[in-house]
């Protein structure tokens, strides 16, 4: 039995990077995976290579995860494709460099979009669907950035941290209704992922991930594998009394 075995997962932003490793793994500890990504094709991709792995058990949508129609038709076409919903990760994001003289409003308002307005549309139009399967968890990808604050990064920042209070909420919220549905926030440090690709620009990517790490007291930047290990325990049942907590996958950064 996997760790993950009998449960239906739904993974925004799959295409690549961390949104991929989380699907892999779930996939890899039995779940059934829908991987869902504004890169269609990038997600047909990913999913056809789980499939390749472990047979019929994954499934991807073109979805833009600030559409909140798009939302309703891609959780009904989870659930009627595989028969339920018993976890959510809230996967997709972008960043931005800006100070807050910097930053203009269109991509401020962007930012937050793409990274709290879809965490928001997640959880909400998720719940009913998770509660209706027998409850499951919820997992929001947030950021150390969400907790540690740089002085260019303004938009990233405040939408990050936002997504860690908005899980709280949403934790209280499930267990007041008693709809047996956990809701937990993730914060990696540093991963080497393409997101990273906006802050590394036309540098030595060895180079810059090294005076990254060099920022960590671990002494690396992370891989996408370190955050999966941390979903996959969120969304298991070994978490079934953790709620409204956070994981930070940081390297040791916010214990300095």
């Amino acid at each position: 039995m996997g760790r993950a075995e009998n449960k239906v997962a739904l993974v925004t932003g799959a295409a690549q990077g961390l949104g991929a490793a989380i699907a892999r793994m779930l996939a890899g500890e039995g779940a059934r995976v829908m991987l869902t990504d504004i890169n269609a094709d990038g997600a047909a991709s990913m999913a056809a290579s789980i499939n390749e792995r472990q047979a019929n058990c994954a499934a991807s949508m073109h979805q833009d995860v600030t559409d909140e129609n798009r939302w309703i038709e891609v959780l009904a076409a989870t659930v009627e494709r595989f028969g339920a919903l018993h976890i959510l990760v809230n996967n997709a994001g972008i960043g931005s460099v800006g100070s807050i003289e910097d930053e203009t409003l269109k991509k401020w308002r962007h930012v937050h979009a793409v990274d709290l307005d879809s965490v928001f549309l997640g959880c909400k139009y998720s719940i009913p669907h998770i509660a209706a399967s027998g409850g499951g968890s919820i997992v929001n990808i947030s950021s150390i950035s969400g907790i540690i604050a740089a002085h260019n990064l303004a938009a990233y920042n405040s939408a990050k941290a936002a997504v860690r209070h908005l899980s709280k909420s949403v934790a209280l919220h499930c267990a007041r209704s008693g709809n047996n549905i956990r809701c937990n926030s993730v914060h990696p440090v540093f991963i080497d992922t393409p997101i990273l690709d906006g802050m590394i620009g036309d540098s030595d990517r060895a180079n810059v991930l090294q005076k990254l790490g060099r920022q960590v007291p671990l002494g690396r930047v992370g891989k996408p594998d370190d955050v999966a290990y941390a979903v996959l325990y969120l969304a298991s049942d070994e978490s079934r009394f953790v709620t409204g907590s956070e994981i930070r996958v940081d390297g040791g950064i916010s214990a300095m």
